[in-house]
């Protein structure tokens, strides 16, 4: 194997030991609920859902399996 490659490797592992380097800010997910699917976006601190209810409330079942 390359020693480049090897390098690569340790930091990696590295980097994976150290959660606190790393911070989200956006991500999306497909979710397949019992009645529809919907998208789940969290983007900036903040979580949306397509679905109906968290049109209505702000929250959903879906947006709160996901922060679990």
């Amino acid at each position: 194997m390359n020693s480049s490659m090897i390098s690569k490797i340790a930091k990696a592992k590295r980097y994976a030991e150290e959660p606190e380097r790393i911070q989200f800010t956006r991500f999306e997910a497909t979710f397949r609920g019992e009645n529809d699917i919907h998208t789940t976006i969290f983007d900036n601190g903040e979580w949306t859902c397509t679905c109906r209810f968290f049109n209505d409330w702000g929250d959903c079942s879906h947006t709160m399996a996901m922060q679990r």
